[in-house]
């Protein structure tokens, strides 16, 4: 039996709907009030539970062999949720799944980081994913961190002001940096992967099959609508500012500003190794963007 947590969100979605596909027996931990419609759907196992709740954290770990934690705050957050915070569920409560997990003798945790989560921009989300890593590091499980980098579905949408259809875009910093923006699609792969193949590494960092800057892919969006832009640059002592500012007010718009000046001050230096070696066929961020393009133009 293997545990998804995070399976109302599309990474976690993506990753129960993928193994149970495959034959495995999956269980998925959703919240007593979220919809689980579509898990259920997918035709796994649905247990209610939550990580504020170390009970509910317990029950749902039994007879499990492997745990998948790709659940995060950060987008309810975002969208105004007041409760828990990033520190209280991405933190704590990650905390209290593996403490389960050990007590259940779960065999393998897998758990989605980021690359550069090291690099101290200061926010919540990266104290708590680097806090975790370290629990995970003193387990007796095996663990998998995936650090994967960001997903051309978030970070090229409207919701990070990558906005194509309104012609407006925010780059935090000068957004000449290169990085293996990626396909959520394929890091689900690779996290399912990750779960049942027979002896995977401990640190995977992946990322897609292109390197490319913001301002390359705005250029390139230019290029495929026949339309400019209009790109506004945050400078990074002001996203640092910003951070500081929002650190204890808006953990979430914090971490998000700490995520673009992440981008912006480290370039990356990995690779799509990872999911090649899976026979998994990135998908690389021009594709993503030119769809993006065709689609606002094609409803321009």
């Amino acid at each position: 039996m293997i545990l998804v947590v995070g399976a109302t969100g599309d990474l976690g979605g993506r990753v129960a709907r993928t193994l149970s596909e495959q034959g495995h027996a999956v269980r998925c931990l959703v919240r007593p009030t979220s919809d689980d419609s579509v898990v259920r759907g997918l035709g796994v196992e649905v247990t209610p539970g939550d990580l504020t709740d170390p009970e509910s954290l317990a029950a749902a770990c039994q007879g499990v062999t492997a745990v998948v934690a790709t659940a995060t705050m950060i987008a309810r957050r975002l969208a105004g949720a007041t409760r828990p915070t990033i520190h209280e569920a991405d933190e704590q409560g990650m905390a209290s799944l593996i403490a389960a997990a050990e007590s259940a003798g779960v065999r393998r945790f897998v758990y989605l980081s980021f690359p550069g989560v090291e690099k101290a921009i200061g926010t919540p989300l990266e104290r708590a994913k680097l806090a975790t890593e370290e629990r995970l590091r003193g387990s007796a499980m095996q663990r998998v961190i995936i650090r994967s980098d960001a997903f051309q579905e978030i970070h090229f949408g409207a919701a990070a002001r990558f906005d194509v259809a309104a012609g407006k875009i925010t780059i935090i910093g000068r957004g000449d940096s290169k990085r293996r923006w990626v396909s959520t699609g394929d890091i689900a792969a690779l996290v399912a992967s990750a779960a049942v193949e027979p002896d995977p590494p401990s640190l995977i960092t992946v990322g897609g099959p292109e390197a490319l800057t913001k301002n390359e892919a705005v250029a390139f969006v230019e290029e495929v609508t026949g339309r400019r832009m209009k790109v506004q640059h945050m400078p990074r002592p002001v996203a640092r500012w910003a951070i500081r500012l929002l650190n204890k007010r808006n953990d979430a718009l914090a971490s998000a500003f700490g995520a673009g000046l992440l981008q912006d001050l480290h370039p990356a230096d990995w690779d799509d190794a990872a999911l090649r070696e899976r026979g998994i066929t990135p998908r690389p961020a021009s594709d993503f963007l030119r769809q993006q393009a065709e689609s606002t133009a094609s409803h321009g």
